[in-house]
């Protein structure tokens, strides 16, 4: 199983982007049977938990609430994340999460 992650950059206070991580090497059935999820870890700190998707249940972390979305595209073989409202403390490397595989990580810089 191998995880491609993008869709990071710089985007200003209050921005949005959409990160998008494809997953190959696992077929349908196992892509749908097990959790996806995005994390994060900023400079200095250890890496943490955004956002999950576990048995169809929608997980986030408190600062994620109401501004991150995540979903996942099985057919694609694909999890997302959607931010809005972005802050500067949002600013990390965001890593996909998949069958204890990890992603290469995309940075996104929140920055004016």
């Amino acid at each position: 199983v191998q995880l491609q992650a993008s869709g990071g950059g710089l985007v200003q206070p209050g921005g949005s982007l959409r990160l998008s991580c494809r997953i190959s090497g696992s077929i349908l059935s196992v892509f749908t049977a097990n959790s996806l999820g995005w994390y994060r870890q900023a400079p200095g700190k250890q890496r943490e938990l955004v956002a999950r998707i576990i048995a169809g249940t929608l997980e986030y972390a408190e600062f994620a609430k109401g501004r991150f979305a995540i979903s996942r595209d099985n057919h694609k073989r694909t999890v997302n994340l959607q931010m809005n409202s972005l802050k500067p403390e949002d600013t990390a490397v965001y890593y996909c999460h998949f069958l204890n595989e990890w992603g290469q990580g995309t940075l996104v810089t929140v920055s004016s």
